[in-house]
C-alpha cells in the first residue's frame, strides 16, 4: 500500500480541538466533520486539501481529548496519511482503529515542508520527498495493521472486510 500527495505542515502539539473544534461535535457524520477539519489552525485547509494529500507535523500530534472525531475528520477530508515526529498515544490508536495511516518519523517531520510532494510506502516504511529528492525510513506497518487500514478500520476488519 502507498500514499502520495501534497503536504500540509504543522508544528508541535496540534490538539484534537484544532483538528475538529468542539463546536462541531454534535455530528458524527464523517463528511460533516471533514468540512471543519483543521479550521481553527488553518482556515484554508478544507478549501485546499485534495484526496491523497498528507499532513506532516512535529511532536505530539493529536494530543488533547480522546475523541475519535479527530482522525475521522482528517480521513474524511481526504488525507491519506499523517506523518509526525510523535503522536499522542490515544490519537495513534484511534487513527488505526478508523483506518487512517499514521507514521512516526522525526527525520521526515523535520525535512518535509509545506507543499512538498511526498510518497509513503507502508510495506517498507520508506517516505520519499519527491520535491527535494530525499528519503526517510519510517516504521513500516505490520501486516495486521495494514489489513485494518485496508478494511477502512477495525470494525470492518473484524467483520471480515479485509
Amino acid at each position: 500500500m502507498k500514499a502520495c500527495g501534497r503536504v500540509f505542515k504543522y508544528g508541535d502539539n496540534v490538539d484534537t480541538d484544532v483538528i475538529i473544534p468542539a463546536r462541531y461535535l454534535n455530528s458524527s457524520d464523517p463528511s460533516e466533520l471533514a468540512l471543519h477539519c483543521m479550521e481553527d489552525i488553518d482556515r484554508e485547509f478544507v478549501n485546499k486539501v485534495s484526496k491523497g494529500d498528507l499532513i506532516v507535523a512535529d511532536k505530539n500530534f493529536g494530543c488533547g481529548s480522546s475523541r475519535e472525531h479527530a482522525p475521522i475528520a482528517i480521513k474524511a477530508a481526504g488525507v491519506s496519511c499523517v506523518i509526525a515526529e510523535t503522536f499522542a498515544r490515544i490519537f495513534y490508536r484511534n487513527a488505526i482503529n478508523i483506518g487512517l495511516p499514521i507514521i512516526e518519523c522525526p527525520e521526515a517531520s523535520k525535512g518535509i515542508a509545506q507543499g512538498d510532494e511526498v510518497e509513503v510506502d507502508f510495506d517498507s516504511g520508506v517516505i520519499t520527498n519527491k520535491t527535494k529528492g530525499q528519503r526517510y525510513q519510517g516504521q513500516p506497518f505490520p501486516e495486521f495493521m495494514q489489513k485494518i487500514i485496508a478494511a477502512e478500520g477495525l470494525i470492518n476488519y473484524i467483520n471480515g472486510g479485509a
